[in-house]
């Protein structure tokens, strides 16, 4: 008899099928006939049989099924697998054979796809997809898994799973197989990115027609090494016999204060009275705590070294450091938050029974109606649906009719309390201007022409040869003048948000591939034209057949890229400079005196990472993950580096998303957030961490995106999260001198 049968498990392989009968005792007589049986059956019937048996022999035995999907032994084709700016390989690891993925820092979403081998997988048996995952690299990593059905788009038709690695650990993913079967409202629930659980919808998938899996980083800011194992179909799926809901009927499902009805959770609110006592309670709180200790009025480190009072906030590098001094002289470290006090919108359109005593219907609560919100993606793509703010009707509900008098005062105190030193991007200007908290502005390029051959997630390139470009960030700066602009407390200006860098000759095949009369086309017709001369001399090196260089200007066909890529590089870093060059000189002509911050990078190759460090006085990221600790900036420079996002959220608190990057519960998000800014306090660039954001998204979804993440520092009822706050007040108490080490 095989000596894993004598050992712990009764195990048995057929056809990529593997049952595991769990429990020692593997000797007894009815686990002996059971196992008797399966050794005679093979192919589908094995699934059957293991079924039958299992029931027939009830509570004295489990069978747990595995099916493997991709094993990377002999065998394994590796040119099956669809690499997105990666590297791979297949490796030995400790037991089996592993795939290597190395993946770069050009795409936003690196990685590799896996596809089934005969089309789909039908793993409907199964509770979930495991991918032993282990980080051979020098960084932290975060490895995602999507399992996708056909039509997958990130949002929908595919689940996602992920885990954070230190170097040298070993995890796995466990994507759980969430069933678009189990929607028993019949697609009832629309608009939302997440959903909860048992009503399908976004996040969910059918687990019968698994066509490929995607393995990936997400928005890397430095390249990354792991390892892949046998992946596997693993665990027993059990249909539920009776579907039990939250309540029946479901509907309505949002109460009057925009909180998910059918559960309760700490913190969650009941009545107006209820509101009105937080309000009065976290007054005292507030009064007891009114921040830490040592800071000047700006936040800045009162208690440390003191350099020259410029007046205005500018950098310097101390100690191997880089730092951020305040108008004071004070060294400072901006500890700030987006989104401060501006109130997202739901749609309410085509939605009227989900609504609980909907406060609309109430004269005084109107006003929280628009339809001027545009939705960019989702349900409501391409249209102004009617939208209500439950944010700002439980502000009017908990501070009075005059809230928006009241309430900013309410805010500085708590950025305050909370060790909070910065108002960050997107925030309210009323808010910024009453000068008692730090805070950063915004330009960007709304208005200008985009070049027409790119494209990106949030939208295509700004053309920044035609004059649009330009002119509408002289139009923003103009409006600055007597706010932000020469105001001491405003550390400096972001310009847009997230762009579409692509990698190193994406700018230029974006502009060759555009129409004759595209601007940035023209800038390069001209750089080429001032390199080679004559067009005989273009064509011999690309290979092309251009009659003229009006032809090529004519023309919208792709270049090879293999013979054109020295060209499009070099024409890369004369756009993406241009972009910082005008972006800088704009901003210093009308506020010679505050920083330009960059323009907030999700993903980035290394030339605009160089071009924003050549011009930017310092260089933003958007970054998403566990931490930024090990954080390499590629650009190629020592120059001080800022994040301006990052969050993790949960699902214990009545929210159906978790946002970017999830966690287990409160008490967890608390420690991920030390975790995070502490380790960017270690890092000798980085001068500050901006939490994105400062309010929970509506829970059934945003107007422009359908988010509805558990990502703030307050709920949707203006209860401040707890865990989080204390967390936030730990690292604030000891921020410089941490610091300093």
């Amino acid at each position: 008899m095989n000596t894993a049968i004598e050992d712990r498990h009764c195990c048995c392989r057929n056809k990529g099928v593997r049952v595991v009968t769990q429990k020692r005792g593997c000797e007894s007589p009815l686990r002996m006939v059971i196992w008797k049986v399966l050794k005679k059956v093979v192919g589908t019937e094995l699934l059957l049989c293991v079924a039958v048996l299992t029931l027939w022999a009830g509570t004295a035995q489990s069978a747990v099924f595995e099916t493997v999907l991709v094993d990377f032994g002999q065998g394994f084709d590796l040119g099956s697998v669809v690499a997105t700016d990666a590297r791979v390989s297949v490796s030995r690891g400790e037991k089996t054979e592993c795939l290597r993925v190395e993946t770069g820092t050009r795409e936003p979403w690196p990685g590799v796809v896996l596809r089934a081998p005969e089309g789909s997988w039908n793993i409907a048996a199964h509770h979930d997809i495991a991918v032993p995952v282990k980080n051979v690299g020098t960084n932290r990593v975060s490895v995602f898994c999507r399992a996708d059905n056909p039509g997958a788009d990130g949002i929908k038709n595919c689940v996602t799973s992920q885990v954070s690695l230190n170097p040298g650990q070993s995890g796995v993913i466990k994507v759980e197989l969430k069933r678009t079967s189990e929607d028993k409202l019949g697609g009832k629930l629309f608009g939302m990115r997440g959903y909860p659980v048992k009503w399908g919808g976004a996040g969910t998938i059918n687990p019968s027609n698994v066509t490929q899996l995607i393995v990936f980083v997400s928005k890397p800011g430095s390249s990354h090494q792991f390892e892949l194992g046998t992946i596997r179909a693993t665990g027993n799926y059990t249909p539920p016999t009776a579907f039990v809901t939250d309540a029946e009927p479901f509907f309505p499902c949002i109460d009057t204060f925009g909180q998910y009805k059918h559960k309760d959770w700490p913190g969650k609110v009941h009545s107006a009275d209820e509101l009105v006592a937080r309000r009065e309670r976290e007054a005292v709180e507030l009064n007891e705590d009114s921040g830490p200790k040592g800071w000047d009025k700006f936040g800045g480190w009162a208690d440390g070294p003191q350099f020259e009072a410029k007046g205005f906030f500018y950098t310097t590098k101390h100690d191997g450091k880089w730092w951020l001094v305040d108008p004071e002289g004070r060294l400072f470290w901006s500890h700030g938050i987006d989104c401060v006090r501006m109130l997202d919108y739901t749609p309410v359109e085509e939605r009227e029974s989900w609504f609980e005593d909907f406060p609309g219907k109430t004269p005084d609560l109107e006003r929280y109606f628009t339809e001027g919100g545009y939705a960019l993606k989702g349900h409501y793509a391409g249209r102004r649906p009617r939208s209500y703010s439950f944010a700002g009707a439980n502000l009017h509900r908990k501070y009075g009719a005059d809230w928006q008098r009241v309430y900013p005062e309410v805010i500085h105190r708590r950025l305050r309390s909370w060790g909070l030193n910065t108002i960050a991007n997107w925030s309210d200007e009323t808010l910024r201007l009453m000068r008692r908290t730090p805070y950063t502005d915004t330009i960007g390029s709304h208005g200008a022409r985009m070049i027409e051959g790119s494209e990106g997630y949030w939208g295509k390139f700004p053309d920044i040869f035609d004059e649009t470009f330009e002119a509408s960030l002289r139009r923003q700066m103009q409006s600055k003048k007597g706010k932000s602009a020469g105001d001491p407390w405003c550390i400096g200006y972001f310009s847009d948000n997230e762009m579409s860098w692509g990698d190193e000759v994406s700018l230029a095949l974006a502009s060759a591939v555009s129409p004759a009369d595209q601007p940035a086309k023209k800038a390069f017709h001209d750089f080429l034209k001032a390199k080679y001369g004559d067009i005989e001399r273009l064509n011999s090196v690309w290979g092309t057949s251009y009659g003229s260089w009006d032809a090529f200007l004519e023309s919208t066909a792709k270049p090879d890229l293999a013979k054109t890529g020295d060209d499009l590089r070099a024409f890369y870093t004369v756009a993406a400079e241009r972009y910082f060059r005008t972006v800088r000189q704009v901003i210093k002509e009308v506020a010679p005196n505050q920083l330009y911050l960059g323009c907030r990078f999700a993903w980035v190759n290394k030339l605009a990472a160089a071009a924003a460090a050549k011009y930017c006085d310092v260089v933003s990221y958007n970054l998403y993950q566990r931490s930024v600790a090990e954080f390499e900036f590629n650009g190629g420079r020592d120059v001080p580096l800022i994040i301006g996002e990052f969050h993790f959220g949960a699902l214990d608190r009545g929210m159906f998303h978790t946002g970017l990057v999830p966690v287990a519960d409160q008490a967890s998000r608390a420690a991920a957030y030390r975790e995070y800014v502490q380790g960017a306090l270690r890092h000798r660039q980085i001068v500050g961490t901006h939490w994105f954001q400062y309010q929970d998204e509506p829970t059934t979804g945003r107007v422009y995106d359908e988010e509805n993440y558990q990502i703030g520092f307050v709920d949707i009822a203006d209860t401040p999260y707890a865990e989080t706050i204390e967390a936030s007040r730990a690292v604030a108490r000891g921020l410089y001198l941490l610091r300093l080490k």
